[in-house]
C-alpha cells in the first residue's frame, strides 16, 4: 500500500499541488487522471521520490519515504518498477538485455539467475524466444510496451508506477496492455499506480480513480460511479470525447 498525506509541491511561485491525501492499494489498479498540467505527472513524481514536496509524506506500508535515510530509500526504490510512457527502453540494448537492466543494477544473483529471471518475465509478457535478441527499433510500439512491463517487474516490485501507458497505442493494442497491467496487479499483489487521460483504460481497468483538478484532489471512487457523478469538472474530463458521450446520451444523461 502506498498513501500519501496532505502532500504540496510548487516550483518558486507557483502551487502544482495542494494538500493532497489518498490511498493507493495493493492487488488493485489505482488509476490517477486528469488534463494535462492538472499536476497529476508531478504527483507521480513526488510519490516515487523524484520531487520533494514542501509538505505532506508519501508512506510505503507505512514508511514515510522522504524521511528515510540514504540506504532505507535506495531499498525502496529497489521494490519498485516504473513503466515509462514511451516504453523508454534503450536502443542500443535488445530486448533480454533491456530486462536484465535493473537485474544487473540492483540484483545479487549470477549472470544465469538473472537471465532465467528475464525470460521468465518476457515470458510472462508474451514475449517469445525469437524476439531477445532484437531491439527497441526492430519491434512494434505494443510489443515495445510489453517489454517495459517486463523490465518493470524483473526486480519483483512491491509496488509498479505506470506512466501513459497506452500513450502512442492503437485502442485494441490498449486494451491488451490495460488487461496485461491488471493481470500482474493482481498475480503479484502489486500496488499498481497508473498516471493516464484515457478514458478507455479508466474503463477497462481502473479498480480505483482518482481526479486531480489544478492541482487538487477533486474526486475519487470507482467506475461506475465515475459515470454517474454530479462533479461538473469531472463529467467535462470524463465525457470530453465523442465516444463518451455517447455513452452518456445511452444512459440518458
Amino acid at each position: 500500500m502506498i498513501e500519501v498525506k496532505g502532500l504540496s509541491k510548487r516550483f518558486g511561485e507557483a502551487q502544482v499541488l495542494t494538500d493532497i491525501s489518498a490511498v493507493f492499494r495493493k492487488g488493485r489498479v489505482n488509476q490517477v487522471i486528469g488534463k494535462s498540467g492538472s499536476g497529476k505527472s508531478v504527483l507521480a513524481k513526488c510519490i516515487v521520490g523524484l520531487h520533494v514536496p514542501e509538505e505532506g509524506e508519501v508512506l510505503y506500508d507505512g514508511r514515510s519515504f522522504h524521511k528515510l535515510g540514504k540506504d532505507e530509500k535506495r531499498a525502496v526504490r529497489q521494490e519498485i518498477g516504473m513503466l515509462f510512457q514511451g516504453g523508454a527502453l534503450f536502443d542500443s540494448l535488445n530486448v533480454m538485455e533491456n530486462v536484465m537492466f535493473p537485474l544487473r543494477m540492483f540484483g545479487t544473483t549470477d549472470v544465469k539467475g538473472m537471465r532465467d529471471r528475464a525470460e521468465h518475465c518476457l515470458h510472462r509478457v508474451s514475449i517469445t524466444p525469437d524476439k531477445h535478441r532484437l531491439y527497441p527499433g526492430e519491434i512494434s510500439g505494443g510489443m515495445q510496451k510489453r517489454v517495459g512491463i517486463a523490465r518493470a517487474i524483473a526486480m519483483q516490485p512491491k509496488y509498479l508506477l505506470c506512466d501513459e501507458p497506452n500513450s502512442g497505442l492503437d485502442p485494441q493494442t490498449s486494451i491488451v496492455i490495460d488487461q496485461l497491467i491488471a493481470e500482474i496487479t493482481e498475480e503479484y499483489s502489486i500496488t499498481t499506480i497508473v498516471i493516464t487521460h484515457d478514458m478507455n483504460s479508466v474503463m477497462e481497468s481502473g479498480d480505483s480513480i482518482l481526479f486531480i483538478h489544478k492541482g487538487r484532489k477533486w474526486w475519487e471512487g470507482g467506475r461506475e460511479q465515475l459515470l454517474h457523478s454530479d462533479n461538473m469538472e469531472l463529467n467535462e474530463f470524463v465525457f470530453a470525447g465523442s465516444l463518451m458521450r455517447q455513452v452518456k446520451g445511452a444512459m440518458g444523461g
